[in-house]
């Protein structure tokens, strides 16, 4: 059997690929490169390929939310990503795809039901992402994290599974020397140099109490690196481009405090983990998409939310310390919030489609 994957959130498809049986054939379609117009190979490419997954790169265009210099090419590379999607369908011969929200799903997930290729999709967040949104006209089953997703999607199609957090991805790695308290920061998979200007302003105060861990993004590594050689208490403060998500999960288990971004994928991690965290909402997605997660989690009673317009590193500083100060006060109010075993669910999802199509073809 054979299953096309198409790139979108990592985390919740590195969880469903532990599920799939090793006799199954897995092509991944999704994006080389980390950003439009950059050279940064992508976290998504580097993780696929070390599980020895073959990977195509389908640099697919979209319609962009504001006017820029990728703008027009991007458009452009729209049609050219149909074309793609079907000469990797005709070679590959997939018996089902499997998108996870990101664009690139798009064209694969429409070219394939034209070729008559069965396709779940997944949707991690709490309304629906565009992409989505378009495929769930051709989509064979829509799978659903969150109660508050279903109804953006048809009744015969949709199936609350929840979503996917890791479980075996916690292999040990480097943390800040000390025993002193533990914050993680990250912003998203590229990083967020927002928060790491903000962080660059207090890091030295934030020393004298706590171990950080950063995560900067590559465009930021070298100046915080740079940055700590100055420091007092340099020895508690590790600063990396980025982590493979195969480390996360043990970050998150020894971390006591996260400063992040809010996407939905890292509030589902604070939940699973029961994480205390700092969230500054991206202030420019999707109809405020992230400024609802922080909510979301806020209201759990783990998150304290900070809008970044109107933060600064003081302001930051002390939201840390007051936390940390009532840090017994943050706990999950919902502890059964998130569905278990939801790869599981999901997986289910798709081998029944699967067999659904084998049926009709003997």
């Amino acid at each position: 059997m054979k299953i096309v994957i198409t790139g979108g959130h990592l985390t919740p498809t590195l969880a469903v690929i532990e599920k799939i049986p090793k006799e199954w054939e897995i092509l991944f379609v999704g994006r080389k490169y980390a950003m439009e117009g950059e050279e940064e190979v992508s976290l998504e490419y580097q993780t696929i390929k070390s599980l020895g997954i073959k990977f195509v790169d389908l640099n697919a265009g979209r319609v962009q939310r504001s006017f820029s210099r990728h703008t027009i090419p991007s458009l452009l590379r729209i049609p050219k990503a149909y074309l793609k999607s079907l000469r990797i369908l005709k070679n590959f011969k997939p018996d089902v795809i499997l998108g996870f929200g990101g664009y690139v799903s798009v064209p694969v997930a429409i070219t394939g039901k034209l070729l008559g290729i069965p396709s779940v999709i997944h949707e991690q967040t709490l309304r629906v992402g565009m992409s989505n949104k378009i495929l769930s006209s051709f989509a064979d089953k829509i799978c659903v994290s969150w109660e508050s997703s279903l109804e953006y999607f048809p009744g015969n199609k949709r199936v609350l599974t929840g979503n996917p957090v890791r479980k075996n991805f916690s292999e040990p790695t480097y943390l800040p020397q000390g025993s002193d308290p533990l914050i993680f920061i990250f912003g998203g998979a590229t990083g967020s140099h927002s928060i790491n200007v903000l962080i660059e302003k207090i890091i030295d105060r934030l020393l004298e109490k706590y171990r950080v861990l950063h995560l900067t993004g590559v465009m930021d590594f070298e100046r915080m690196n740079q940055k700590k050689k100055d420091l007092k208490f340099s020895n508690k403060y590790l600063v990396l481009p980025a982590l493979s998500p195969f480390h996360m999960g043990y970050v998150l288990k020894n971390a006591s405090l996260v400063i992040s971004r809010s996407g939905i994928n890292t509030v589902t991690e604070l939940i699973n983990f029961q994480k205390p965290a700092v969230l500054i909402p991206l202030p420019f997605g999707q109809k405020n998409e992230q400024l609802e997660n922080a909510r979301f989690i806020e209201r759990l009673g783990l998150a304290e939310v900070l809008i970044q317009e109107e933060t600064n590193p003081e302001i930051l500083l002390q939201t840390v310390n007051k936390m940390f100060e009532n840090i017994d006060e943050y706990i999950l109010k919902e502890k059964n919030i998130l569905i278990e075993n939801a790869s599981v669910r999901i997986w289910t999802e798709v081998k029944n489609a699967t067999d659904k199509k084998n049926k009709k073809t003997e």
